[in-house]
């Protein structure tokens, strides 16, 4: 008896350690910014709170059905109420409800806290990317980029070893400095997505119309991952966040570059360029934005991704095919790219499509036809 009772007491002991180790792993992390850290204490807080309640529910529990039962001889008690205990199990709860309310109220008013912040980042989603934008008092400094999935696509389609970062990594992240306060507005421009960043402690519907805010402040550099978490679509699983954490210092000295590689950017929507040159740059354009869904030969998937190859609209007159980039197509799948793409990787995407696949148009698309097609903007 002895012996069974000590491999019963070994095996529960093993259970409960191997049960430990993979709920450590499945917890919540506790971050690094002092709201992911409170988050967490609190989590711990109520989960071992609601641990010993079970504890002394079902010890209770299983002490009455064991010390007063049937094969003892004993009765049940007959009797309609006692005041006393239905007090003490009005009481009593409600107490330990207000113990837990109290310490979450102070951690959702900081949470919620979005003044003083010392930069702000607008956060708009898309199907299926992020846009970025910057919001300088002074207009001039102010840019956005978009931050796309960087998986590669032999890794999707399992013809390669899957790494770490596998659906995690972006071909542009965003950088924030460290031991400042940042502010994030929260929307989306076609469905309703959600941005999360776990390491922050933080997350937010991003709706349609609507605005919402978060900070977070984040005392050591790094990489922080997170991902949306709202169904948005086919795509929902391809829609990574990162967040790099740069010392002030380094920052800084990024964001003046990146505000002189912006005057240049815009500079160039006044170019003319060869057809060589928008090959290049449309082919790059096309494999982000496009070939998840038309594919690397521009076959589509029909028919809700029609081919380009061959397709009237790519040999069709240049300016129709552009605005149908520009301003998508309703109720289809086809996107509008207008407020995505800048003119030059718009007139580059176009001509790439219409001069490849085995199309020949014969035609070149420059950032003038897109400013000219989209009203001077």
């Amino acid at each position: 008896m002895k012996k069974i009772i000590l491999q019963v007491v070994g095996t529960v002991i093993l259970t409960v350690s191997a049960l430990w180790v993979q709920a450590d792993e499945l917890n919540l992390r506790a971050g690094v910014t002092e709201i992911s850290k409170e988050v967490y204490s609190l989590h711990m807080l109520i989960l071992w709170i609601c641990v010993a309640i079970g504890v002394v529910v079902f010890g209770v529990l299983f002490y009455s059905v064991y010390a007063h039962r049937k094969s003892k001889g004993v009765e049940a008690a007959q009797f309609h109420h006692s005041t006393k205990l239905e007090l003490a199990w009005t009481i009593v709860p409600t107490l330990i409800l207000v113990g837990m309310a109290y310490p979450a109220t102070e951690t959702l008013i900081k949470m919620y806290d979005t003044g003083g912040e010392d930069m702000t980042v607008e956060v708009r989603g898309y199907q299926w990317k992020w846009q970025y934008k910057y919001l300088d008092e002074d207009y001039n400094r102010t840019f956005s980029f978009f931050s796309n999935l960087a998986t590669p696509r032999s890794q999707i389609n399992n013809r390669q070893v899957k790494t770490d970062t596998y659906l995690l990594e972006v071909d542009e992240p965003l950088r924030i400095p460290t031991n400042r306060k940042v502010r994030f507005l929260i929307t989306a421009e076609d469905v309703i997505h959600a941005w999360w960043v776990p390491d922050f402690g933080i997350k937010r519907d991003a709706v349609p119309g609507v605005v919402n805010d978060l900070w977070a402040i984040v005392p050591e550099p790094g990489i922080y991952r997170g991902q949306c978490t709202e169904l948005c679509g086919k795509d929902h699983g391809f829609m990574p966040i990162v967040v790099e954490a740069l010392p002030e210092a380094e920052f800084d000295a990024w964001y003046a570059s990146r505000v002189s590689t912006e005057v240049v950017r815009t500079e160039s929507f006044d170019d003319t360029f060869s057809h060589e040159q928008l090959m290049a740059k449309g082919e790059e354009v096309y494999g982000t934005y496009c070939s998840a869904c038309h594919l690397a030969n521009g076959q589509g998937i029909p028919p809700a991704f029609p081919a380009i190859a061959g397709s009237a609209v790519a040999m069709g007159p240049k300016d129709d095919h552009l605005r149908l980039v520009i301003e998508g197509v309703a109720g289809t799948g086809m996107q509008a790219f207008g407020k995505q793409l800048d003119p030059v990787e718009l007139a580059s995407v176009v001509h790439f499509q219409r001069h490849s696949f085995g199309n020949d148009a014969g035609d070149l698309s420059q950032p003038a036809d897109v400013i000219n097609l989209s009203g001077g903007q």
